[in-house]
């Protein structure tokens, strides 16, 4: 049951172009948002469909398969665990970012 205490499953579009970077360390770094959708009818009767954005976060061998294969629009299914981080902006306000950071990925659309 350990494994299962942060673990995060989404199926969805890549919604950019993936952003890759690489640290001073040689370690690639990529971020891209997935876009995931719901669809349900609501309590009159109307087909609802609601997307949730979501920014994903790759790091070593996971981010050279992004950068490698993966494109705006892509269909992809990730695994991986929630985090959650802040930060100073320039104007010195605190900012909050949760993130999915990826362990796994599967590449669904050709």
């Amino acid at each position: 049951m350990n494994a299962m205490k942060n673990r995060v499953q989404l199926i969805g579009n890549v919604g950019n172009e993936p952003e890759i970077k690489i640290l001073e360390s040689g370690t690639k770094l990529a971020h891209l948002t997935i876009a995931t959708n719901e669809r349900y009818t609501n309590d009159k009767g109307e087909k609802v469909e609601q997307t949730e954005w979501h920014r994903v976060t790759a790091w070593g061998k996971t981010a050279e398969i992004i950068e490698k294969y993966v494109v705006k629009g892509k269909e992809v299914a990730i695994d991986g665990k929630l985090t959650h981080r802040s930060y100073d902006d320039k104007n010195g306000e605190k900012r909050y970012i949760t993130e999915v950071v990826v362990n796994e990925i599967l590449l669904l659309s050709k």
